[in-house]
């Protein structure tokens, strides 16, 4: 054998030692939901997140070891490339083992060969009608469709740890979903020959939930369905909800949560299959959905290169307020905006280019819960120069230098966040009626109280740091500034013993650097008017210390407030039952 085929060898090796790594923590989370085991659940997802580059750093220390001069001769990749299409043939993951390859490839070799012929700048294995051993879904054909929703329930095999009988009431349980979908479809489904129902293999595991994902085929209509499944206080299984809705499901099947754990097989099936669910999803978000944020980043880097290819705008500096941390801009033709961090920033922000790096990780290895943005990180990605409007390149050579390097036609950006564009919410505010600004200020409260539950602190609530999505959602994505709620010290403002103290230009009394006064927020977030009066009218808890001390007491003690993905008029209401 050529020497290219063991150092092949040696890079499969350490992506198959990675998958199955990968999927022994993803496996896992039945045993964890079934125990309640969720503070080793979100360690398991937190751990997972890094898995990657741990493999990868080990992958390139064996070829350092084995292969020391590898580095030094170029057009050894190119055989070594061909060799390791050829160990794909008949393998399970072969497009996440060509992400690999480029990753390992990349870091022994000049970063300058991230697009050319010895790296998988498109996939070379392809991936359609790839499956497993066994079956990626099950499909179910129902006679009568309460049958076919308790076989569903029962294929699982969960089980509870102090009862034979793991759910709650399955018969009730059946019931609520009939009563959901007669609901959801109050003319009926007129059944066509193929009628059938379809579901994935593996449950999708996040916090305290497990959910089943299929689909409904009628004739030529497709109809997505999720399932969330819950535990008691005494560890029985109950049906929370049955969403058949695409806006529902698309707020479950979202990036500003944490990543899922499933366990697959064969990724590119699931991603398929899920590709029907959520069809307004790219399959970046769906790989990165599922944990494989890696394989998410090089489907969105290709995405980006075939759309550069077949456009003509250019980038412009992003609507908004101007960032004092961020210069942000994007591409009006794709849907995501692209932050580079200043080399200096503008008063009164007192931080450093770690501190913003570490926040950033923070939010990647935190429960998102559907309110922060998830980002993709790159380095060293070059963009061709007249693709950039003269505003945004004079703003790069204004603020951040040492971030751009201009290489003949070509700009080298060395560290970049890409994140989905949102309408920032101080511009939605600017142009609603009356209606849809109640909407989104009662939105934007929540989302406040949302990341509160989850240990957050936003920093700075200002609007211009929380955007609107498509559906009305409002969603974090500043953090530079955010922390968690319980480092924080929340006051109510002293009251002033004269009349010199209440005239005062600066406090009276002494302020920490982590001091808040909740009262302050109104004020300071919302100009006089209509906008603050729905604020308060809506919120005005947000505006006292003892909400947000009470918050931290609950997560102090243990007490987690499950912040639930899908709205409450979706949940089982008629239970009698608490979830645990």
């Amino acid at each position: 054998m050529s020497a290219s085929f063991y150092i092949a060898r040696a890079i499969l090796d350490g992506f198959d030692k990675h998958y199955r790594l990968f999927r022994e923590t993803t496996a896992r989370a039945k045993e964890r939901f079934e125990r309640a085991d969720w503070e080793g659940g979100r360690a398991a997802a937190f751990a997972r997140i890094d898995m990657y580059d741990q493999r990868v750093r080990e992958a390139v220390e064996v070829l350092a070891e084995r292969f020391p001069d590898l580095g030094l001769d170029d057009t050894l990749w190119q055989s070594i490339k061909l060799s390791y299409v050829g160990l794909l043939h008949d393998h399970k993951q072969p497009e996440c083992a060509e992400t690999f390859y480029n990753s390992v490839a990349t870091r022994v070799l000049d970063r300058r060969y991230h697009s050319n012929e010895y790296i998988f700048s498109r996939p070379a294995v392809s991936t359609e009608h790839l499956d497993g051993d066994e079956p990626t879904y099950r499909s179910y054909y129902p006679a009568e469709l309460g049958d076919a929703f308790r076989q569903i329930l029962l294929s699982y095999d969960l089980k509870s740890p102090k009862f034979e009988n793991p759910f709650q009431d399955l018969e009730r349980d059946v019931r609520l979903m009939l009563r959901a979908v007669e609901e959801h479809f109050p003319e009926g489904w007129d059944r066509q020959p193929n009628f059938q129902i379809q579901a994935l293999r593996s449950l999708f595991f996040r916090n305290k939930a497990a959910y089943i994902v299929g689909r409904v085929l009628n004739g030529n209509v497709l109809i997505p369905l999720m399932v969330p499944i819950l535990r008691d206080e005494e560890g029985r299984l109950f049906v929370d909800a049955l969403l058949l809705d695409k806006r529902s499901i698309g707020r479950v099947l979202s990036l500003n949560h944490v990543y899922f754990m499933v366990d697959m097989e064969v990724p590119a099936a699931y991603v398929s299959f899920l590709e029907t669910v959520v069809p307004q999803r790219p399959r970046a978000d769906l790989y990165t959905m599922v944990g494989l944020q890696k394989q998410g980043k090089t489907l969105f880097f290709r995405d980006l290169q075939q759309h550069l290819k077949h456009s003509t705008d250019t980038f412009v500096l992003a609507p908004g307020t101007k960032g004092m941390v961020m210069l942000v801009f994007t591409l009006p033709s794709l849907p995501c905006v692209f932050k580079i961090i200043r080399d200096w920033f503008e008063p009164p922000k007192d931080t450093d280019r770690n501190v913003v790096l570490d926040r950033y990780q923070l939010v990647k290895h935190h429960d998102r819960v559907g309110r922060m943005t998830d980002a993709l990180e790159f380095t060293h990605v070059a963009f061709p120069r007249e693709r950039f409007s003269v505003e945004v390149l004079e703003e790069m050579e204004r603020v951040a230098p040492s971030n751009v390097t201009i290489e003949g036609d070509r700009i080298v950006l060395k560290h970049i966040y890409v994140e989905r564009r949102l309408v920032p919410l101080d511009m939605y505010i600017q142009d609603a009626n009356d209606d849809e600004l109640r909407d989104v200020i009662r939105e934007y409260g929540e989302a406040v109280k949302d990341l509160a539950r989850a240990n957050i602190f936003p920093g700075d609530l200002l609007t211009k740091n929380f955007g609107v999505t498509r559906y009305g959602r409002v969603v974090f994505y500043d953090y530079d500034e955010i922390c968690y709620l319980t480092d924080c010290r929340f006051r109510s403002m002293p009251k002033p013993r004269d009349d010199e103290e209440e005239m005062a230009n600066e406090p009276w009394f002494a302020v920490e650097p982590n001091d808040i006064f909740p009262e302050q927020f109104p004020m300071f977030l919302f100009p006089e008017g209509r906008t603050r009066e729905i604020f308060l009218a809506e919120h005005r808890d947000l505006a006292q210390a003892r909400f947000w001390i009470e918050r931290q007491a609950h997560i102090r003690e243990g007490r987690e407030e499950e912040v639930f993905p899908y709205g409450e008029a979706h949940r089982f209401a008629n239970r009698d039952h608490k979830g645990g």
